[in-house]
């Protein structure tokens, strides 16, 4: 088979054999595939350090015909991770999406989730400080979402009805994926969202909006609420390390 060239992320990377790697790579035109990069430990190996996680480039890939582990003949880097490396509230959340792709973007084309998932980790790199929290936010919903696991917001997740804002708390369901009726409510576990966060809510995970100014307290609701989300509705109990670390943000907490 010919060798495919396309965009490409580096999601993560192990040892094979004493002088070879085997990487999980996002990829524009392959969605998530598993390569190994013969060589890759030898000390003058043509890929020198591009191989770290999250590292950007123009992968050459050979596919295989017998299995899922292609061969990666060339890795062009355009970018190396070092900004987003440089902060932990920064890389913690790059962390979380890369994890997201890792586990759950299919092993098929998706270039609209590739692109998202590269521009998310552009702009996490590039803004300003004080707005890391809540682009991290944005990114990660964003993502869930093209991944297609969006949240429903305005009607009942197990019935279809629709869900008004302005009646009072809404209840919204991790385990069933969105706000439930009254009715469907009553004998659930859910946390109880009002109109401005339900507002708040859609503009993370749709981008309609300006998105919205969270203190502190709030940020860390939207994070337990996103985490036990994805957890729910997205991982079906699976462990996400990423996630874990991230949404219990250990690193500020002082002794």
């Amino acid at each position: 088979m010919a060798p495919i060239e396309t965009r490409a992320t580096i999601l993560s990377t192990i040892a094979y054999g004493e002088t070879s790697k085997v990487a999980k790579v996002a990829t524009r035109e392959m969605g998530v595939v598993s390569v190994i990069a013969k060589g890759a430990r030898r000390p003058r190996s043509k890929f020198g350090a591009a191989l770290q996680t999250l590292s950007d480039g123009v992968a050459t890939i050979l596919p295989s015909r017998h299995s899922d582990l292609h061969t990666l003949t060339a890795f062009d880097v355009g970018r190396l991770p070092t900004e987003l490396g440089a902060s932990m509230d920064r890389y913690s959340m790059a962390s979380v999406l890369g994890e997201l792709m890792l586990r759950f973007a299919p092993q098929e084309a998706r270039p609209a989730t590739y692109d998202f998932f590269r521009h998310a980790l552009d702009v996490l790199e590039a803004v300003p400080p004080d707005v890391v929290p809540v682009i991290g936010l944005r990114s990660i919903w964003g993502l869930v979402k093209e991944l297609g696991f969006a949240p429903t917001l305005r009607a009942c997740a197990r019935d279809g009805s629709p869900v008004g804002w302005d009646a009072g708390p809404v209840a919204f369901s991790p385990a069933h994926g969105g706000v439930l009726c009254g009715s469907c409510a009553a004998a659930e576990e859910t946390s109880r969202l009002t109109a401005t966060d339900l507002t708040h809510l859609d503009a993370l995970i749709h981008g309609r909006d300006d998105l919205p100014s969270l203190d502190d307290r709030y940020l860390a609701a939207h994070r337990r609420l996103l985490d036990r989300y994805v957890r729910y509705h997205v991982a079906e109990g699976h462990n996400l390390p990423a996630f874990t670390f991230w949404a219990g943000q250990a690193w500020k907490v002082r002794p």
